[in-house]
């Protein structure tokens, strides 16, 4: 990418963005105009091919047959895993997560072929699904203030030897395993299961996927008064009892 633009692709709208999560694009594309660069944009629908040139991909959540659909052509197409060989961010909601995992269980209850970007395996929980507000603690090496979110899942997501958590929770069920981790990331890939969207909650990670994008260690500052007024409204709601 240059200095001044930045290119931004939301990958199968038509598919995966449940939940508000194209949102997530929304902000990021925002914040990196405040910034003064100038954003290109995409919406890549499932029937059209995924560019390589991108420096941010955003992937979010859907149902379980567009989620099979989603890998199996996701697979096919190949243009993620190149932009990723690349040097490509990729930041994944929920079903998108499970898609960048090794495998997870599909809406036909089999095994389904992930795109091995994130070393994760997802599987179907017996338990209460996972729902409601969350509140966690971001890996201290990404620098992030505390996670606010929504989950709605009924995934487990295991984490393998080369998956960091991307936060430790305080409240709510993460990753559904029972040790308390949310998502998972690795150098430039992401994945989470929060929703809200995430990126309207959490603007610093929409920053953070701006400066790996740009190689930068900060980025000039930008009024967050209406973001964190949202994000204490939703910290609060996690934090007090039903």
């Amino acid at each position: 990418m240059s200095d001044n633009s930045l290119r931004l692709v939301w990958i199968y709208p038509d598919l995966l963005s449940t939940y508000g999560d194209q949102g997530n694009a929304l902000v990021v594309e925002r914040r990196a105009r405040q910034r003064g660069l100038d954003v290109q944009r995409l919406d890549v629908r499932s029937d059209q091919q995924i560019p390589t040139s991108g420096d941010i991909y955003l992937i979010g959540g859907g149902e379980d047959r567009p989620q099979r659909l989603a890998s199996e052509r996701l697979i096919r197409d190949g243009g993620l895993s190149r932009a990723v060989s690349n040097g490509a961010i990729v930041f994944s909601v929920c079903a998108g997560y499970q898609i960048l995992g090794h495998e997870f269980i599909n809406d036909l209850g089999e095994r389904q072929q992930g795109l091995g970007l994130l070393d994760v395996v997802s599987t179907r929980g017996e338990a209460e699904r996972c729902v409601g507000d969350v509140l966690a603690d971001i890996d201290p090496q990404l620098g992030l203030p505390p996670l606010t979110g929504f989950e709605n899942h009924q995934g487990v997501t295991h984490l393998g030897k080369t998956a960091r958590p991307f936060a430790k929770v305080r409240f709510g069920k993460g990753n559904g395993v029972g040790d308390g981790y949310e998502g998972a990331w690795n150098d430039t890939v992401f994945g989470t299961y929060m929703h809200g969207p995430v990126m309207a909650r959490n603007p610093h990670i929409a920053d953070l996927l701006i400066k790996l994008a740009l190689d930068v260690n900060a980025l000039p500052p930008v009024d967050d008064t209406w973001y964190e007024a949202l994000r204490q409204e939703r910290i609060a709601a996690a934090t007090t009892p039903a």
